[in-house]
């Protein structure tokens, strides 16, 4: 009978000639990778700080962009708000372009938009008309006043002033 073997190492193993101090690092080497590695961590952050700065920028450009085409603004608006504006949202370029507007030749309408005389015309006829209108209200006045009037006089001087 044969006697096998319990060994799992590779037969590849054996051939290594190296001694074992040839195989540890010493305090320089591993001092000069780490500073290897050190640098090469600095110049991912370096890019990707890069990288996020350049789309931080592009989506302030954007948002102001699409403020100014919704207002009209003239687009060469938005290298002065881009210089002035810290943080670039929506309100604060809204908010900007009314403090700023009058540059561009933008005005904010603040007040109530002027109301032609037709349109008064048409305004004042509505309100006589609904004035002199019954409500329900003024219907169950006139109902309980004309059941508590006591003489036809009464009824007709009720009637008279509807």
């Amino acid at each position: 009978m044969v006697a096998m073997s319990n060994n799992y190492w590779d037969e590849d193993e054996d051939d290594l000639d190296t001694d074992v101090s040839e195989t540890q690092m010493d305090g320089s080497d591993l001092v000069k990778k780490l500073r290897k590695a050190k640098r090469n961590d600095e110049k991912r952050i370096k890019e990707l700080t890069e990288q996020l700065e350049g789309l931080t920028k592009s989506q302030r450009e954007r948002t102001v962009k699409e403020v100014l085409d919704k207002k009209g603004v003239n687009p060469k608006a938005q290298r002065l708000i881009l210089k002035d504006l810290d943080e670039v949202t929506e309100e604060s370029v809204n908010n900007w372009l009314e403090d700023n507007g009058d540059l561009f030749g933008l005005t904010v309408n603040q007040e109530a938009p002027a109301v032609s005389d037709m349109d008064r015309a048409a305004l004042r006829q509505q309100d006589s008309i609904a004035q002199g209108a019954t409500t329900p209200d003024r219907a169950e006045n006139l109902e309980q006043r004309l059941n508590s009037a006591d003489s036809a006089e009464e009824i007709l001087s009720i009637l008279r002033s509807q």
